[in-house]
């Protein structure tokens, strides 16, 4: 792993033919052997094997594999290799170009992880609507039972990850350099957090800082280790569409969230969408509808609102079309232009004037108005007086001093009145009173 850079091809093939350990002690004598050196030339661009071998050499002098272990385990790493438990065997698929090596940190199983799992990629710069795409995936995924893997990075990768953190599940972070550096610094509390319920993994040793083509090499790991890869945003050129197009190579369902036509961050998800590479993702459901088992992991079937119309035979439609909304016209016109027979017609139009979508009126049939949805005023209030203004209290002149109170008042005896006697008698007052006013 210090002799070669990540993602060699060629180191690769040495391991897997030789392995590791006849690798090391043809490095070290700086002679290949010659059956590997005549497979290397048959290829349809051989490597220059000399200048790689140098290459090798040097790197592997200077290379102290004894303190990369102590490093790890200081900082809480462990090295995970092909055939270990925690081992993911779907990194097997990338052939020659697998890792030699994984260094995990954390307390998840990186491979009990890695086994439904979903990578949500896009930009850096990402915008608003970005941002809470990917928080949202991150969200629904993990809500399912779906890992999030992603690249730690700002932008969609880091809304990603959070938003998997926030409903309590592991997510895993690809790093391009060493797992015990830290980058982007200011994802501190991020990969803290990572750490505790997720892992950071890196084929990188410690003490190993990112670079451009780290970054690009590494993207193969996060196509690979997930069922399938969803871009949320992406530029025409963004290492986003890198991680689409490894994940094209290896056979992998990928998805495209589709934005605006103007937003240049969605270019590239467009580009996807317009060549027939990705399919359409507008939610979590339909991401997991993509990658997961089928017939259990269906997304929920998206049905237009229902609408009272809706529950109308198809006659009967007809007859509705055929109604004008103004003027109004006879059975026989509306049954001329719905198609059908007069009987039907009529037997149509009175089921939908029972229902209230049309109206009788003299000059025949239309549809009825929709009423308003605040309550009217009579028309008679148009016609009454306003109400006279109450007096005000302050207004009201007081009563003179000689004005007689109530106690000064006689009071008459009460009498028990029948209750039915009561009644006529309020009744033939209120008689009277109305006489009087006419």
């Amino acid at each position: 792993m210090r002799a070669a850079d990540v993602g060699d091809v060629t180191m690769g093939s040495l391991v897997a033919e030789y392995g590791a350990p006849q690798a090391v002690e043809a490095i070290r004598a700086r002679t290949l052997p010659p059956e590997f050196v005549a497979g290397q030339a048959q290829q349809e661009r051989p490597p220059n094997l000399t200048s790689r071998l140098n290459a090798w050499f040097t790197r592997l002098a200077a290379a102290n594999p004894a303190a990369d272990i102590e490093a790890g385990q200081r900082s809480g790493a462990r090295l995970i290799i092909p055939g270990s438990p925690e081992w993911p065997t779907q990194l097997d698929q990338l052939g020659r170009g697998r890792p030699l090596g994984l260094w995990v940190h954390g307390n998840a199983d990186l491979r009990f992880s890695c086994l439904k799992s979903v990578a949500v990629v896009g930009a850096r710069a990402a915008t608003s609507y970005g941002l809470h795409i990917a928080a949202e995936f991150g969200i629904g995924l993990s809500e399912s039972g779906w890992t999030v893997v992603s690249g730690g990075a700002f932008g969609v990768d880091g809304a990603a990850h959070k938003g998997a953190l926030a409903a309590g599940a592991p997510t895993v972070v690809v790093l391009a350099c060493g797992v015990d550096v830290c980058y982007p610094s200011a994802h501190e509390s991020l990969f803290a957090k990572v750490k505790e319920k997720g892992v950071l993994i890196s084929e990188c040793p410690p003490g190993v800082h990112p670079t451009r083509a780290r970054f690009l090499i590494r993207n193969r790991l996060i196509a690979a280790l997930s069922r399938g890869t969803v871009v949320v945003e992406a530029a025409v050129r963004s290492g986003a569409l890198n991680t689409a197009t490894h994940a094209l190579s290896l056979n992998r369902h990928l998805g495209a969230v589709p934005g605006p036509i103007t937003s240049a961050m969605s270019a590239g998800c467009h580009r996807l969408l317009r060549e027939r590479k990705a399919v359409c993702i507008t939610s979590p459901e339909d991401m997991i509808d993509l990658v997961g088992v089928l017939g259990d992991d269906l997304a929920p079937q998206i049905r237009a609102p229902a609408v009272p119309r809706d529950r109308l035979s198809e006659p009967t439609k007809r007859v509705l079309d055929a109604v004008p909304s103004r003027g109004g016209a006879g059975p026989a016109s509306i049954a001329v232009a719905a198609g059908m027979s007069l009987d039907a017609t009529l037997s149509a139009l009175g089921g939908l004037a029972a229902a209230g979508y049309v109206e009788r009126i003299p000059k025949g049939w239309r549809l009825r108005r929709q009423t308003a949805s605040y309550r009217k005023a009579p028309d008679s209030a148009a016609l009454e007086p306003p109400p006279a203004p109450e007096p005000d209290p302050a207004e009201i002149p007081p009563p003179p001093d000689d004005f007689p109170g109530p106690e000064d008042l006689p009071s008459a005896p009460r009498q028990s009145i029948p209750a039915q006697e009561r009644c006529h008698a309020n009744a033939q007052h209120e008689a009277d009173t109305w006489r009087e006013v006419r």
